[in-house]
């Protein structure tokens, strides 16, 4: 009886302890201020998507944190993405938004990018990127023949190596012979867009599911003070890229199946945008909370409401799903990266 009683007490008190050890972990983030790093100045795409999600995130993770959102600028957010790596705090407190291009600029190996995207820690991402160009109603590009004339360069704003903007101009300069004049630089699309209505550069590239967002009145306006979309990604339900040229289709017709396997070959970051992501090493409980919290709030409806409002495309993808798509590019054939090596530049 007394070694029966003893067992009693021992299990309850063992049970006890799981559960106080299951209400801590449970209100790890109680009291606590997630700061989100945006790598992009305020106003562009990925600054949109993050203030909107931000705001209905807290209220689906455990303990209920305030959020503030910090936009750390530079080298087209690849400052962000090195302190996500390598100093921000390893406990789920700090969240990272930056180009996952440059997960393909590293299985490409820019010198320049020093990420190990195969460590960090994936949270998900709210959209499946479709990248598009458009130009200004003033610089009378329109067709394939506009974009290719060999006696006339096309100036296109763009932010750095790694980044829409400056990669796929280059990419379809090579694939398809277009003759984009790349002047990077800017910022963000922000900055890329005031150029373009200033006559400095003649159009820019960037994911649609941005432009469509962030250079609405461009798009609504008239004349040579209208953006107009040109070229996109892919087919989807929208009137404004019912005329527009679909890269693959082209790519495949002009170049052929070399250069259609190298345009896809870098297209494949695109399966996940603007994706939040947290340093190495954060403990397996506040990720699951994290990676729930973020597909709990894009499929909350009052999220859902604000976003089509605010037209946003919304496309989960979840963190798990993120480190297969790493993997993947990380795993990219010889002959892709060959193909691709001219988006880099690599120390002599």
């Amino acid at each position: 009886m007394i070694r029966k009683t003893g067992l009693a007490i021992a299990l309850v008190a063992a049970l006890a302890l799981t559960a106080g050890s299951a209400v801590a972990a449970d209100d790890f983030f109680k009291g606590k201020t997630i700061r989100v790093i945006v790598g992009y100045a305020p106003g562009g795409g990925y600054d949109t998507y993050t203030r909107q999600i931000v705001r209905h995130l807290g209220k689906h993770l455990a303990g209920n944190p305030s959020f503030i959102v910090q936009n750390m600028t530079g080298a087209g957010s690849l400052i962000a993405a090195n302190y996500i790596q390598k100093r921000a705090k390893r406990d789920g407190t700090v969240l990272g938004v930056w180009n996952n291009g440059f997960v393909t600029a590293q299985a490409l190996g820019d010198p320049k990018v020093r990420i190990k995207s195969q460590d960090l820690t994936w949270i998900g991402a709210p959209v499946k990127g479709i990248p598009a160009c458009a130009f200004m109603g003033w610089s009378g590009v329109r067709t394939l023949a506009d974009m290719s004339d060999p006696k006339k360069p096309i100036k296109m704003g763009g932010t750095r190596a790694g980044a829409t903007g400056v990669d796929l101009p280059k990419i379809l300069n090579k694939t398809i012979g277009t003759n984009f004049d790349v002047v990077a630089g800017y910022s963000g699309t922000a900055t890329s867009r005031i150029a373009m209505q200033s006559k400095e550069v003649a159009g820019a590239c960037w994911g649609w599911e941005s432009m469509r967002v962030t250079a609405r009145a461009m798009l609504d306006a008239k004349g040579d003070d209208k953006m107009i979309p040109v070229l996109t990604h892919r087919r989807i339900p929208d009137p404004e890229l019912k005329d527009a040229l679909i890269i693959p289709e082209v790519v495949a017709k002009v170049g052929g199946k070399q250069h259609l396997e190298t345009y896809t070959g870098w297209v494949n970051q695109y399966e996940f945008q603007r994706p939040f992501s947290a340093p190495p090493g954060v403990p397996a409980k506040q990720v699951e909370q994290l990676r729930t919290a973020f597909k709990k709030t894009l499929e909350d409806p009052a999220f859902l409401k604000e976003a089509k409002e605010a037209k946003l495309i919304i496309e989960y993808v979840s963190g798990q799903d993120i480190e297969k798509f790493v993997d993947q590019i990380l795993g990219m054939s010889a002959a892709s990266k060959e193909a691709l090596s001219f988006l880099v530049r690599k120390k002599k």
